[in-house]
């Protein structure tokens, strides 16, 4: 399984972006898929994560009610709505899956088993 994010870029506070994951693989679509960040000198953390089905979605504290993921089986890709910006986003972005067939997606980084190279988001003040 491969997996490409894209949809970084350096955007205004208050602006979106939408980031996407295209993954390779016909089984890539039973795997839950979440999304990561990490700002220079800190460690990787959870964004949000969805499961296989899209069914169950999940997003941490700091992004709830602002950044949206969702999923596209038949495009074999998934999506990281993002308003609201804040400058405090400001890192970069990479999605993973995870292969276990769990029914909700993790939050820890090492239940993903793939993960994407990674695309920056800029956000000014």
């Amino acid at each position: 399984v491969q997996l490409q994010a894209s949809g970084g870029g350096l955007v205004q506070a208050g602006g979106s972006l939408r980031l996407s994951c295209a993954a390779s693989g016909r089984t890539v679509s039973t795997y839950a898929v979440g999304w990561f960040r990490q700002a220079p000198g800190k460690e990787r953390e959870f964004v949000a994560g969805i499961s296989w089905s899209g069914g169950s979605t999940y997003a941490s504290d700091s992004v709830k009610g602002r950044f949206t993921i969702s999923r596209d089986n038949t495009k074999r890709t998934v999506y990281l709505q993002m308003n609201s910006l804040k400058p405090e986003d400001t890192a970069v972005y990479y999605c993973a899956a995870d292969r276990s067939l769990r029914s909700v997606a993790a939050v820890n980084r090492g239940a993903y088993d793939f993960w994407g190279q990674g695309t920056q988001v800029t956000v000014s003040s």
